[in-house]
């Protein structure tokens, strides 16, 4: 159903993979858009294994989207550093290939919201936390992707030099 990654010396692992989604702390989430145009628009995000939250208005471009057609992919790039003299650049990325959903439960909402303002603001107490959440509570929409398949890739640059430390860069 996915397509093998053609240069699989770069592919990165599911530990390395995991490790972007969950210090990353933005993404691109693109869905099947109007009169067959993509549509990516950029968005904060959460990982909870393999899910990712993302917040949102109760209305809007992408919910329409997804209730039109619920599967979707997000990419986050970790690292791009631009190398002019080579013509490149060293860059680390995922793409999260899943199917979203327009979360209802109220209990599964306010989980997955605690969750992304955990991430977002750690050294907050639970208390502002939740205040926040209160306040913005009623136009308040989570949507959750639950991944169906994941890839990561790095540029040869930076394999190369994982096999030389013996560490990522």
């Amino acid at each position: 159903m996915f397509r093998e990654m053609r240069r699989k010396k770069q592919a990165l692992d599911r530990t390395e993979i995991d490790r972007i989604l969950h210090y990353g702390t933005n993404g691109v989430l693109a869905l099947s858009g109007d009169k067959e145009y993509p549509y990516a628009v950029p968005i904060s995000y959460v990982q909870d294994g393999d899910v990712l939250y993302f917040h949102c208005a109760r209305s809007g471009h992408k919910l329409d989207l997804i209730r039109q057609n619920p599967k979707a992919s997000f990419c986050v790039v970790d690292q791009d550093q631009i190398h002019p003299e080579a013509y490149t650049t060293w860059f680390r990325s995922v793409i999260v290939y899943g199917t979203m959903e327009i979360l209802e439960d109220e209990q599964e909402k306010r989980t997955a919201i605690e969750k992304l303002a955990e991430k977002y603001a750690p050294a907050d107490s639970v208390e502002n936390r939740e205040e926040f959440i209160r306040k913005d509570w009623i136009p308040l929409c989570m949507l959750k992707m639950t991944i169906d398949h994941v890839t990561g890739k790095e540029a040869i640059e930076l394999v190369r030099q994982k096999a030389e430390t013996g560490k990522a860069v």
